[in-house]
């Protein structure tokens, strides 16, 4: 009896020996608590800043051209807090639905010095526009429309309408191709397509050009993602112009299809969050 006993002791010990030698760390399952991550904060302001060189007439209605500065600015997003937010954080993603944005163009000066076919017309100092734009957005197509004020060698205003088909044949290039309509105000035709009766000669008789549209044409644009905040935009454009802007003496001794093209880097800007 004792030897049965003895017997089993040694069995029961021989089978928990290897527990004991294992010790207490290899016998219970580790657990690892993790710290739940903040999520990003989502910037209150987003905006693009486009420069570049751009190249194009040397004037409205010259059939000759030049190089000169291309500036580009675009509205990404605003968070109004409780009230609400517009556009998206992401620069880069296309915004379905109506957004609504920022819009800017640099006109350069028009110096009729430097062209024999303007002599007797008024210099026209460089003018900075500056407005607001509207746009409905899907995935593959857009359409939008632009009302800017002018400051500097013009003070009127001006609105431009388009539409564009839209490609994506990797994730960081994106292709655009659609129409568009320029208009502008008695103060823009005026200034750009107009002759008084003090500058007029005989190669440039008095014209007093209306308001309206302006001109009709054509854009193809393309845009390249660097990385989060750089990128290359670009875009080539064909316009003819139209009604009273057609009938000019300056677009008359000139041509009235106008060529442009314009490249340059764009920057996103975040702030706050």
């Amino acid at each position: 009896m004792i030897a049965r006993t003895a017997i089993a002791s040694s069995f029961a010990l021989a089978l928990a020996a290897p527990a004991i030698a294992a010790g207490p760390s290899d016998t219970i399952e580790q657990t690892a608590v993790m710290a739940p991550t903040a999520a990003p904060a989502t910037p209150k302001l987003v905006f693009t800043l486009r420069g570049g060189v751009s190249a194009m007439p040397e004037y409205f209605g010259s059939d000759d051209y030049k190089a000169g500065a291309d500036l580009g600015f675009r509205l990404n997003h605003v968070s109004l807090g409780k009230s609400g937010s517009f556009g998206n954080p992401d620069a880069w993603a296309e915004n379905p639905g109506l957004s609504f944005g920022g819009s800017l163009r640099f006109i350069q000066e028009r110096d009729t010095s430097d062209f024999d076919e303007l002599a007797g017309l008024d210099d026209v100092d460089a003018t900075v526009e500056l407005g607001v734009s509207m746009r409905y957005g899907t995935e593959y197509f857009a359409a939008f429309g632009n009302v800017r004020r002018g400051f500097g060698g013009h003070e009127g205003w001006v609105g431009e309408v388009g539409a564009d088909a839209i490609l994506r044949p990797t994730d960081r290039l994106r292709l655009s191709l659609g129409p568009r309509l320029f208009f502008g105000d008695d103060e823009y035709s005026d200034t750009y397509f107009g002759v008084t009766p003090a500058e007029s000669s005989a190669a440039l008789s008095a014209y007093d050009p209306d308001g309206g549209l302006v001109s009709a044409g054509v854009e193809l644009g393309a845009r390249y993602q660097i990385n989060d905040v750089w990128g290359v935009e670009g875009a080539v454009t064909w316009e003819t112009f139209q009604d009273d802007a057609l009938d000019s003496p300056i677009v008359k001794q000139g041509s009235d299809e106008q060529w442009g093209a314009r490249i340059g880097l764009t920057r996103v800007f975040s702030i706050g969050g």
